[in-house]
């Protein structure tokens, strides 16, 4: 139970970090002109391929029903991609927390392959990233031997990932999607169960506290303990990397093979669900490897752009595994989102948005839990009615949906409401 709550807080921390990323790289996309006409001329396609919704079925190999690389679409569709990244947007706003882990839930549940989803949602964070990440004012203090050494990592795990998804999808598209719900109900029934029992907690002591995190160097030595990182530290396996020169006399090492065992993690998790990795990297970096937080945010928004770009790209795109308008419509819905919620905390108790976290993560694990007896069903893994497994299914879809929609109108409602007072603080 203790190991669990501090694996819980610190990757409540990463998310933290990983939302910060998401909500400055949004604003810098909206404070520029030139970044709003990119973003303007990527659409334009897409409103005008509607024209051919009109036309006669396309064949497969130009983009029908059927085609392996879908480019296929309605208004419906887009509109409902729109949605889909206006809630991921609020709920990294308001919550402070990152909303990527329902992305791929809702597009599966809206009937969007599971490969086809993480891929697109790979795809739409790479967007998001190369447009409004300021490398030059964010960077900070970065090592290039850390960074190196965990992008390369990255590269190894991204690869491993997406080279699973794939032989499961062709192997048999109900595996992939399975594999993947699996992987969700696991991490979101971790996260959701202890984000639950963090919010009945401090409601019953009528306050609101920040996130904990794992055990600190410093109380580690007060015990008489090496802590993990100066343990790893004090390993001698070359090559050593040097960081951290400008905040330790002489700086701190470490071998190059640590670094790059947490970047293979990493991307082997962003590969496999379809999320950026930066809640990750955050408390790997910081309680595993004892990197400053200062240098861990450089290179954190590296491994984003370098991590979900090769991912989208190399794993997915060529592969034919990307959704374009799906991911446009995300991020176009995102943009807006993530301030909307951002403004909206000004004017929120804490305790409400931590509760609010505990039911966005709670709707995403119970979404794919009531997938997953459908798809084992299809699969002769159980046998069930096809009415029962349908009927699960489509429970878990309106709960997921309604407890996502009641969050979005309440915090639209909130900040309506409270523009008046915005704007006199702002």
């Amino acid at each position: 139970m203790k190991f669990g709550r501090r694996l819980y807080n610190t990757l409540l921390e990463g998310s933290i970090a990983y939302a910060k990323w998401d909500l400055e790289t949004s604003r810098n996309i909206l404070r520029s002109k030139k970044r709003m006409w990119i973003l303007a001329l990527m659409v334009v396609p897409i409103i005008l391929g509607s024209v051919a919704i009109a036309a006669p079925e396309l064949p497969d190999i130009l983009g029908g029903h059927k085609a392996y690389s879908p480019a296929y679409y309605t208004p419906v569709i887009f509109g409902v991609s729109i949605l889909i990244g206006l809630c991921a947007g609020l709920i990294t706003g308001c919550i402070g927390a990152g909303g990527g882990f329902i992305i791929t839930p809702a597009l599966m549940s809206a009937g969007v392959k599971g490969i086809l989803a993480v891929g697109t949602d790979l795809f739409h964070i790479f967007a998001k990233a190369i447009m409004g990440t300021a490398i030059h004012k964010k960077l900070g203090n970065v090592s290039v031997g850390l960074a190196v050494a965990f992008l390369v990592g990255s590269g190894i795990g991204v690869t491993g990932g997406g080279v699973i998804n794939r032989a499961l999808y062709q192997a048999n598209p109900l595996l992939s999607d399975t594999f993947i719900s699996v992987i969700y109900v696991v991490l979101l029934g971790f996260l959701g169960t202890y984000a639950l029992i963090d919010f009945l907690r401090l409601r019953k002591a009528g306050g609101d506290v920040g996130a904990h995190g794992a055990e600190t160097a410093s109380e580690a030595s007060a015990s008489g303990r090496k802590s993990l990182p100066e343990r790893l530290q004090a390993s001698k396996i070359p090559p050593l990397i040097s960081f951290d020169e400008d905040l330790t006399p002489g700086g701190k090492k470490i071998p190059a093979v640590f670094v790059a065992i947490c970047g293979s993690i990493v991307g082997f998790a962003a590969a496999i669900m379809g999320v950026g990795g930066g809640f990750l990297t955050f408390p790997m970096f910081v309680y595993i490897l004892g990197v400053s937080s200062f240098t861990t945010v450089g290179t954190d928004i590296l491994q984003i752009i370098f991590t979900a770009g090769y991912a989208s790209i190399a794993q997915y795109a060529i592969y034919g595994f990307i959704f374009y308008t799906l991911a446009m419509g995300m991020l176009l819905g995102s943009l807006l989102g993530i301030q909307v919620g951002a403004l909206t905390t000004k004017v929120v108790k804490g305790i409400y948005i931590r509760g609010f976290y505990a039911t966005a993560i709670m709707a995403g694990f119970v979404n794919r839990l009531f997938a997953l007896p459908g798809k084992l069903n299809e699969m002769k893994i159980i046998n069930i009615s096809s009415e029962l497994s349908h009927i699960l299914a489509n429970i878990g879809n309106v709960l997921f949906f309604i407890a996502i929609g009641i969050f979005a109108v309440w915090v639209v409602g909130k900040f309506l409401g409270s523009m008046k007072l915005l704007r006199e603080e702002a």
